[in-house]
């Protein structure tokens, strides 16, 4: 076992701290010589782990390492995923074949066939409840595979895309409905990077993928997943504060000053921000973006707030209650806001996703690796349906000014450093509904894709590419998988898709059991007492408790490490995404309070005064001696009441 001392830099004081080199795919140790081999492979980054030993009692750490002290791996990015059910591939680990032996249908032509363009509201949901699903996602996974196509591979529709065994393009059909008028037959596509393609371990094995993210709700889109990135972008080391700059009256994450590579799309000279935000989580997504921009504001508004309640905690003890704090509001609305609001809470409560009672839980089994499967962010890939493909831009008064095309602000943070955007943006959030959710989708989603980055794009059919290049199993399987079902026939299938959309799977597959599992999803009827297809919604809650049951700092748990009081939790309890957006939306001072749904005469619009925040004098340490008032000139918008009220 080979031990070395490691320099680290907290709260301004040099520590050097005796660490461990393990092995990122298996999770054991390995010795110096190996670690020398990945170094002259240019692969440390993602197949070595540099872990410090573990301690019982220590705050949840940033790259997720040591969330199980029998495994300190686990938990750590880039680490493996585990599989529901073992994947199937055809011979060099290519895309299955149908039941006959022939090729499957070109992934284009389902997407044409099965899921039509259309362009409806949902008169339930806002774009708020999307924009905060693909953030949670984004948070156990990496931008890498796409900006892999989109911009370090664009040519994979080219003679050069045919020797690099990383192009996987996704050919059109010359009577595709959209472009059989163009010139357009291929849409560029590579390969998701796997711990073969990268070097980790040998390329006899079938393809496991690789991910930058934790494998936990952690926030590594705000706090990153690696420590020296927080340390040396992040922190301020004051207060317990993230570094943030100030511009306009607006407070932002600092900016890279020459950070072209990745605000690609910034419209230049106008449009300049770029977040120096750890793995540049926030500059990715619109959606993305201003979550990771919301969050981080919410951090120092906690951080500041505790300072003054507690004068005599140092900046070490400040940062990670208030990142523990921040990360469980968050979860707090993701489970109790936002799941019941799409799978129905009758549901979560009786699956055990969520609990009837405000006090504490603890299902932690030290025998359950903090893990996601592969197939938990890949079916979250449906929600691509219930993307509005404009971006409504509305004033304060709630007066509708202009509609953008969603798609053209993937990468292009600067857009809402200018202005007045962020304002505009932030109230068309709560104020726009999302795309029905119905078995249709928006034309720039399948038509455009990723704006500028290459001339056609289908987010759907790469989807249904990534289904079989993870070589999952048919859509069947995983019906038998959830609900015990059995299926020979396509009118089986009938028990869990309406007929006339059977009889479309039927046109285009030879076999039932040829069905994909995202195209089954695609035509299920939504499950009862929710708004989500079925077997979307097993796997998904699959997933949910594990997350529960194999996280050691889960926030609700009474014997975690630096656990929240009783008093605390409750205070927890009272966090929605209504207040998030008070404290820290811009201008924002009325709202509906279940922001998730689209105002109504059930869900009017109300002043922020009347939205109960969380109280931290919950986390009064009276061993403090007396705390002061808040007297620092406000950090943020004077109205914000999250910095006046809650002192009270």
């Amino acid at each position: 076992m080979f031990y070395y001392i490691s320099l680290l830099i907290i709260s301004g004081h040099v520590n050097y701290v005796l660490s461990e080199y393990y092995d990122s795919y298996s999770g054991t140790p390995v010795t110096v010589n190996e670690v020398r081999k990945h170094d002259k492979k240019n692969t440390t980054f993602w197949c070595i782990n540099q872990i410090e030993p573990c301690v019982a009692d220590e705050w949840r750490r940033v790259d997720g390492s040591c969330n199980n002290l029998h495994q300190p791996t686990r938990g750590a990015s880039h680490t493996p995923t585990y599989r529901l059910l073992p994947p199937v591939y055809t011979k060099n680990f290519d895309k299955r074949e149908s039941k006959s032996g022939r090729s499957l249908p070109l992934e284009r032509f389902l997407r044409t066939t099965l899921v039509p363009m259309g362009k409806l509201s949902d008169p339930t949901f806002t774009t708020l409840s999307t924009n905060f699903l693909v953030f949670m996602t984004s948070d156990v996974l990496s931008i890498h595979d796409t900006i892999n196509y989109i911009a370090w591979k664009p040519y994979c529709c080219l003679p050069k895309g045919r020797t690099d065994r990383t192009c996987v393009p996704n050919m059109i059909p010359d009577d595709d409905p959209v472009h059989r008028f163009s010139d357009i037959r291929c849409l560029n596509m590579t390969r998701p990077e796997s711990f073969q393609s990268i070097g980790c371990i040998k390329n006899y094995t079938a393809p496991e993928r690789i991910i930058t993210g934790t494998p936990s709700f952690d926030l590594s889109t705000v706090y990153g997943s690696s420590l020296k990135p927080l340390l040396e972008k992040g922190r301020l080391f004051q207060s317990g504060l993230l570094k943030y700059e100030v511009d306009n009256g607006r407070v932002w994450p600092p900016s890279i000053k020459t950070g072209l590579d990745v605000c690609l799309a910034n419209q230049r000279p106008q449009e300049k921000r770029c977040h120096a935000i750890p793995e540049k989580g926030g500059n990715s997504l619109a959606g993305i973006n201003l979550m990771t921009v919301w969050l981080w504001r919410q951090h120092n508004l906690i951080a500041k707030a505790l300072s003054k309640i507690n004068p005599c905690w140092d900046d070490e003890k400040l940062f990670y209650t208030a990142r523990d704090i921040n990360i469980a509001i968050v979860m707090q609305i993701f489970y109790y806001e936002l799941l019941p609001a799409l799978f129905g809470r009758e549901n979560l409560l009786k699956d055990g996703v969520i609990s009837s009672t405000p006090g504490f839980r603890d299902f932690y089994n030290n025998e359950l690796f903090p893990q996601i499967s592969l197939e938990f962010p890949f079916v979250l890939r449906w929600f691509h349906t219930t993307q509005e493909g404009d971006m409504k831009l509305f004033d304060t008064e709630g007066h509708y000014l202009r509609k953008l095309p969603i798609v053209n602000f993937t990468i292009r943070t600067g857009f809402f450093g200018v202005e007045d955007n962020m304002d505009y943006v932030t109230q068309g959030n709560f104020r726009q509904g999302s795309a029905k959710f119905d078995y249709i989708v928006d034309p720039d989603i399948v038509n455009i894709g990723l704006g500028q980055f290459q001339r056609a794009a289908d987010l759907l059919t790469n989807d249904l590419a990534k289904n079989r290049l993870f070589g999952f199993q048919p859509y069947v399987k995983y019906r038998e998988l959830c609900f015990k079902q059995s299926f020979k026939t396509f009118d089986d299938l009938k028990q869990a898709i309406d007929p006339e959309r059977v009889e479309m799977l039927r046109d285009v597959y030879e076999d039932v059991e040829d069905v994909d599992l995202l195209a089954g999803i695609w035509l299920e009827k939504a499950i009862t007492g929710g708004h989500v297809p079925p077997t979307l919604s097993c796997i998904v809650v699959e997933q949910l408790l594990r997350v529960i049951r194999s996280d050691r700092h889960w926030y609700e748990r009474p014997n975690r490490p630096n656990a929240f009081t009783y008093e605390q939790l409750l205070e927890i309890r009272k966090a929605t995404v209504a207040r998030l957006l008070c404290d820290v939306g811009d201008k924002v001072t009325q709202i509906q309070r279940h922001a998730f749904y689209r105002i109504s005469n059930n869900n009017p619009m109300c002043s922020c005064k009347d939205i109960e925040f969380v109280n931290l004098w919950a986390w009064k340490d009276e061993t403090c001696g007396t705390a002061t008032k808040l007297s620092l000139d406000p950090l943020y918008d004077p109205a914000s009441l999250f910095q006046t009220e809650f002192l009270k």
